[in-house]
């Protein structure tokens, strides 16, 4: 079987060279677990038609298509991983538990921990459609302020409503909160020793202080999405002021939901210094979407949170994102991985750690 060369749908496209999968033993494996999955109008006698989603930086996401029924295979990225990280049992297990309660969630049907299918862990899920914001604002957003600003709203009112969600009604299976973000602090440190490629000062200076300045347990730990951002959110491409998925939870955890509220701020910004646009730029400067101070009055009121020790979970976001950009970076480095996108990422890395450093004074 071989990948169908048209584009299935605006947001695909054909599978980029040296991401192809086996295809053969996908589709062999699909058809023997997909009819207990409970999809609905699925119709196997359709040959398998395959396309991928372009967006991301690590996980590689295909679409899967059987006659009209649309599916999505998520998989780690090629070649050796981090330890821990690119989870995809975990992510899988996650989307089965949050799904009823967060429907914004996609209903996850199936997980494959056989790497001999495809050569890693994978799962699928639901196919969800609409418009994602990325480098580049879509036609139903461009030059819209009062859209932007709608977006904004709903970006942030679904972050509040995700972490007022009672983790006590059949979710404290999934984590332990206490000591959560003191675990995150020396996790991310020691993920950034594993995958330096040369001294950033900056960094070091981050880990010392983040780990001296831990906050206390929050009184009421939630559901930790663990990167809530704009480019993880699908938005009705008719009204995209109201969302149609979050996607990407192979970090969720429960925890302190500031977490959250940091890493929405740290790439509301833009990640790199002025420049070129490129995959890491922002829109979110542009007139309308709201200001970083706007997204946390809004979601102080929506969410009744006390937000005085925010600094350090703006700095923590910073200090992780960095990180996961120098993971990345580190592939690439040790050509793990050839996509120029990534040839710039060390500098990435202490735009960041500048960033971070330069709000310790508000700490």
């Amino acid at each position: 079987m071989h990948p169908d060369p048209k584009e299935t749908a605006l947001d695909t496209r054909p599978v980029r060279a040296g991401e192809e999968l086996d295809w053969a033993r996908l589709e062999t494996w699909l058809r023997e677990r997909l009819p207990a999955s409970g999809i609905r109008e699925l119709d196997l006698r359709e040959r398998m038609d395959v396309a991928q989603f372009p967006g991301g930086h690590s996980n590689l996401t295909y679409q899967v298509c059987f006659g009209t029924t649309e599916l999505v295979v998520r998989r780690p990225p090629l070649g050796p991983v981090p330890p821990t990280a690119h989870d995809m049992a975990r992510e899988y297990r996650w989307l089965s538990a949050v799904h009823p309660a967060f429907p914004l969630a996609p209903r996850a049907y199936a997980l494959c921990e056989d790497p001999s299918i495809i050569g890693s862990v994978f799962y699928v899920m639901e196919r969800r459609h609409g418009i994602v914001v990325r480098d580049d604002e879509p036609v139903p957003i461009a030059n819209r302020p009062d859209v932007r600003r709608g977006v904004s709203l709903a970006l942030i009112d679904a972050l509040a409503d995700l972490h007022d969600i009672d983790i006590a009604a059949g979710l404290t299976h999934l984590g332990k909160p206490h000591g959560f973000v003191e675990r995150q602090v020396r996790g991310w440190t020691d993920r950034w020793k594993r995958s330096k490629t040369s001294e950033v000062p900056d960094m070091e200076l981050l880990a010392r202080w983040l780990l001296e300045s831990l906050p206390p347990n929050p009184a009421r730990p939630t559901i930790v999405h663990g990167d809530f951002k704009l480019d993880n959110l699908m938005l009705d491409a008719a009204d995209p002021r109201r969302l149609v998925a979050v996607f990407d939870w192979e970090m969720a955890a429960l925890g302190d939901p500031l977490v959250d509220l940091g890493i929405l701020l740290a790439y509301w910004a833009s990640s790199a210094a002025a420049g070129p646009r490129d995959s890491l730029a922002t829109v979110t400067t542009l007139p309308g979407w709201l200001t970083p101070g706007e997204l946390v009055e809004r979601y102080a009121a929506r969410s009744g949170r006390d937000l005085t020790r925010l600094t350090f979970f703006e700095v923590f976001a910073l200090f992780k994102v960095a990180v996961v950009i120098q993971q990345i970076y580190f592939r690439f480095v040790n050509g793990q991985t050839h996509d120029p996108r990534f040839a710039n990422f060390g500098d990435r890395v202490t735009y960041l750690a500048q960033r971070a450093a330069s709000l310790l004074s508000k700490g």
